[in-house]
């Protein structure tokens, strides 16, 4: 185990908040130099002043649906810093109408930009760098709905979740020669801000029970901190009083006809 990450170079899209800015504070406290981007400027700003009185951080204005913007800022984190060591990719959105009888296509396709699109364009934006250093870190945000489809997540989320694990056993099957290795981290409910997006939200008594970003931020300084001989393909974490288990979940109320 690596327990200073000091000369690390991470990116963590989605930092702003929930996973990601939990994994941002672990890797900062470790030493790295955490550049978080998010779509939201009040969201970034918050979160960067949190993790500047910790350690070496910045943010910058993202969304990674644009596949411009997410080469541009690549391309600005080696300029400063001549690395990216670590990539953790966790946006991520889901629709709050979100099963087949109310999901619109306009839904659909911003889930999939997001959730997918935005994971594969910093992917392929950070590879470059990472094959030329002969080493890194891929930390791709998936969920529990990526091996368990359920109607409470709907089809475009379960989709792309699922399609992550894909993607990062991809990175792993024509990368590993090069050094780089990619894990699918799939959370079970977690009570971050993507919570308010469900049809019933959880109660604040749910909401305790599950999985907390800080838990995740540990999760992912783990995989951080692991010596660059080993990967880990996939990491699973659920609540112990896990609702997927004990058929508590909320159910979406039926389509007004």
């Amino acid at each position: 185990m690596q327990d200073s990450l000091k000369g690390r170079v991470a990116w963590i899209t989605g930092g702003g908040s929930g996973i990601g800015l939990a994994g941002a504070i672990e890797l900062v406290k470790a030493g790295a130099h955490v550049v978080i981007s998010g779509r939201n400027a009040a969201t970034n700003a918050a979160a960067l002043a949190q993790l500047q009185t910790l350690g070496s951080a910045e943010s910058v204005l993202l969304d990674v649906a644009d596949k411009h913007a997410v080469k541009a800022v690549a391309q600005q984190i080696l300029a400063a810093h001549g690395r990216i060591d670590i990539l953790v990719n966790s946006a991520g959105i889901n629709a709050t109408k979100r099963n087949f009888d109310v999901l619109s296509a306009e839904s659909w396709d911003d889930v999939v930009n997001i959730n997918l699109n935005g994971l594969f364009y910093c992917v392929h934006a950070v590879l470059p760098a990472m094959r030329a250093q002969a080493d890194g870190l891929i930390v791709n945000v998936s969920s529990w709905a990526g091996l368990y489809a359920s109607k409470l997540t709907g089809p475009a989320y379960n989709a792309t979740k699922r399609a992550v694990l894909a993607l990062s056993e991809s990175i792993n099957m024509e990368e590993c020669g090069h050094g780089i290795r990619a894990t699918s981290l799939l959370p079970g409910e977690v009570a971050t801000p993507i919570m308010e997006k469900r049809p019933v939200p959880p109660t604040k008594e749910t909401r305790e029970r599950m999985v907390q970003p800080e838990d995740m931020g540990r999760a992912i300084l783990f995989l951080a901190q692991m010596p660059a001989r080993a990967c880990v393909n996939e990491l699973v974490i659920s609540p112990t009083h896990n609702r997927f288990y004990l058929g508590g979940l909320e159910t979406p109320p039926p389509a007004k006809t």
